[in-house]
C-alpha cells in the first residue's frame, strides 16, 4: 500500500485550518501598531513573512521550526558515530531566512530556540559544538547577526533524548520599493533554483520509510550516498540570490520558498493564475528512492516534497537572462522552468510532461 504524508501523522488540512483561525484572530490586533508608528500592509497576512510598515521602510518578522530532521541526525549518529548537527544548525537558519526573503526583506538578526526534555542533551560536546558551528555558519551565509535565543528544559513536554529546534528572524526592506508584492502578470517566467534534497520538509514520512528498511538509514539511494546522508544534506540558503537581484535592479514580481505542500506552494499568491511548468528536471536520486521505497504515489511526492526545487522566482520575460545571471553569480543552480498564465478565476499548478495538476483548492493557507 502506498504511503502518504497524512499516513505518517501529518494532516495539512488540520494544520492549515488552525493557521487560518490564527490569522483571523491576529488581524484584530493590527491597530495596536499605530501606537508604535507602524501599520500593517493589507496583503501581508498569509504570506511567509509578516510585514509592518513605516514611512520609509518595512520591517519583516518570521518564526519557524526545523521539524523532525534532527531525529534523523540522532539515528544516524547512534548508528555510525558521525554527527550531522553542523548541517542541522544550517537547516534551522535556512528554514527561517528563506521565508523572510520572500517579501524582499534581508535578514538582520536571527535567534535560536532550542528546547529539550532534559538538560543532559547538552552534555554531548560533539553534537552541541556541531549545532553551534552550523547555526553561526548559517547566519553568516544569510548576512545576519546571531542575536540570541532561548534554551528551555521542558520535562514532560519534550522527550528527554531529543531537542526541538526553531527560531526567528527580523529583516528590513529599504527603500520600500524593494518589497516583493506579488505583482505577477500573465506571461511572466518561472525560474527554479535547485534544492539540496528534502531540505526541511517531509522528514516524518522519510523516518517512517527508514523504519521498515532492513538497513534503515544506511540503505544506499543510488547516487553514492546512504539514505541518511542524503536526507541530512544541509538546506540551501537563498538570501544571496534575492540580495543580488536587488543590487542589480532586477524586479522580482514574486518568489516562493518551496517547503511544506511541495509544488503546491508555487501558487501561494492569492490572485488566481495557472503556473505551468514546462521544463522540469529529472527527479534527483533521493526522491526516486523515497517514491520507490515507500512506496509513495508520484502525485503525493510533488504534493509533499520540493522534488529538487527549493525556491522559485517569477519575473517578466525580459528579466529572465538577468535573473539567471544573478543566480549564477551568487552560486545557485537555476533554470527557466515555465510560465504564468491567466485563465479566468482558475488557480492551479500544471506540469503537463509529468501528468500533474494541482487545483487551487488543494492549497488553503488564507
Amino acid at each position: 500500500m502506498a504511503l502518504s504524508y497524512e499516513s505518517s501523522g501529518v494532516r495539512y488540512d488540520q494544520l492549515d485550518a488552525f493557521k487560518r483561525a490564527c490569522q483571523q484572530a491576529a488581524r484584530t490586533t493590527a491597530p495596536l501598531l499605530k501606537d508604535h508608528g507602524y501599520a500593517e500592509p493589507a496583503t501581508t497576512r498569509g504570506e511567509s513573512a509578516y510585514l509592518i510598515e513605516a514611512a520609509d521602510h518595512f520591517l519583516a518578522h518570521v518564526e519557524e521550526g526545523l521539524g523532525t530532521k534532527n531525529l534523523v541526525a540522532d539515528a544516524v549518529y547512534a548508528a555510525t558515530k558521525r554527527s550531522f548537527y553542523r548541517e542541522i544548525g544550517i537547516d534551522v537558519v535556512a528554514t527561517i531566512v528563506n521565508d523572510l526573503i520572500t517579501c524582499g526583506a534581508l535578514p538582520i538578526a536571527v535567534a535560536m530556540h532550542a528546547a529539550v526534555g532534559d538538560s543532559e542533551w547538552f552534555a554531548d560536546e560533539t553534537r552541541t559544538a556541531g549545532l553551534v558551528d552550523g547555526f553561526a555558519e548559517g547566519c553568516t551565509k544569510a548576512g545576519a547577526v546571531w542575536g540570541g535565543g532561548e534554551t528551555p528544559t521542558l520535562r514532560g513536554v519534550v522527550d528527554p533524548g531529543t531537542i526541538v529546534l526553531a527560531g526567528s528572524a527580523i529583516g528590513k526592506i529599504s527603500p520600500k520599493s524593494l518589497r516583493i508584492t506579488g505583482d505577477v502578470q500573465s506571461g511572466d517566467a518561472i525560474i527554479f533554483l535547485a534544492s539540496s534534497g528534502v531540505q526541511t520538509n517531509g522528514l516524518t514520512l522519510c523516518r517512517k520509510i527508514a523504519d521498515k528498511l532492513p538497513q534503515g538509514y544506511q540503505t544506499p539511494v543510488g547516487d553514492g550516498r546512504t539514505f541518511g546522508e542524503a536526507l541530512l544534506a544541509p538546506s540551501v540558503i537563498y538570501v544571496a540570490f534575492v540580495r543580488e537581484c536587488q543590487r542589480r535592479g532586477i524586479k522580482l514580481n514574486y518568489v516562493a520558498h518551496v517547503t511544506g505542500h511541495g509544488w503546491r506552494k508555487l501558487m501561494r499568491l492569492e490572485e488566481p493564475f495557472v503556473y505551468e511548468i514546462t521544463a522540469p528536471r529529472p527527479v534527483p536520486a533521493l526522491f526516486k528512492f523515497i517514491e520507490e521505497a515507500g512506496p509513495v504515489d508520484p502525485r503525493e511526492m510533488y504534493a509533499t516534497y520540493n522534488m529538487g526545487v527549493g525556491f522559485a522566482a517569477y519575473v517578466a520575460p525580459g528579466q529572465v537572462a538577468a535573473t539567471l545571471a544573478a543566480a549564477k553569480a551568487t552560486g545557485y543552480d537555476a533554470w527557466l522552468a515555465g510560465s504564468v498564465k491567466k485563465d479566468g478565476a482558475r488557480k492551479a499548478v500544471v506540469a503537463p510532461s509529468l501528468g500533474l495538476t494541482f487545483e487551487g483548492e488543494t492549497l488553503q493557507l488564507r
